[in-house]
């Protein structure tokens, strides 16, 4: 039988993809419509986008030879894959806040057009989920590091881990129709 703590995630993971299915619609829907002023293809860098990206990207390996690490026993390989993961997730939040800043002093705003709104929420509500996530896996390395990893259940360790992998895979998609979707065109 599954643990609770794993199902719930799960559960709760299925209930977000239709969230992030909603807001990536939107947003394609709002792309394909004509309109003036500020777009992806003139408003953002999918090179500068991806440096950050790639820091999101390689903290689903750091989170999984964590996982590995308490499979094993290994109190230093959780802690030192863990603190990988949580510096690597904050990593892509600072780049992201600097995009946000870019943005804003360019002028585009959440209320700027279709893009800006679209775009904000899209990214910022994503932002949210891996500010969130930072918090649980930053609370866990906090236990780690005070010489209770023992307490830790396996199950709720794998179960933050699921919630990263989701975090990442949402932003791998999320990348793609934003960020390389309009260089195609």
């Amino acid at each position: 039988m599954a643990e609770s703590s794993k199902v719930g995630v799960g559960i709760f993971i299925v209930s977000e993809v239709g969230f992030f299915a909603v807001l990536l619609i939107s947003y394609i829907y709002f792309h394909l419509l004509p309109s003036s002023g500020p777009s992806a293809a003139n408003s953002l860098s999918a090179w500068r986008t991806l440096g950050f990206s790639i820091c999101l990207f390689l903290s689903s390996a750091t989170i999984h030879m964590a996982a590995r690490g308490l499979r094993s026993g290994q109190a230093h390989i959780v802690k030192l894959w863990l603190a990988f993961t949580v510096a690597l997730g904050a990593a892509f939040l600072v780049g992201q806040s600097l995009e946000y800043h870019s943005l804003l002093s360019q002028g585009v705003q959440l209320s700027t057009n279709l893009f800006g709104t679209t775009f904000f929420t899209l990214t910022g509500f994503h932002g949210l989920h891996v500010l969130v996530g930072l918090c649980v896996l930053g609370t866990l390395l906090g236990v780690a590091l005070g010489g209770h990893l023992q307490e830790i259940k396996p199950s709720g360790f794998e179960a933050a881990a699921m919630y990263w992998h989701f975090v990442d895979g949402v932003w791998v998609v999320i990348f793609s129709v934003v960020y390389l979707w309009p260089l195609l065109g």
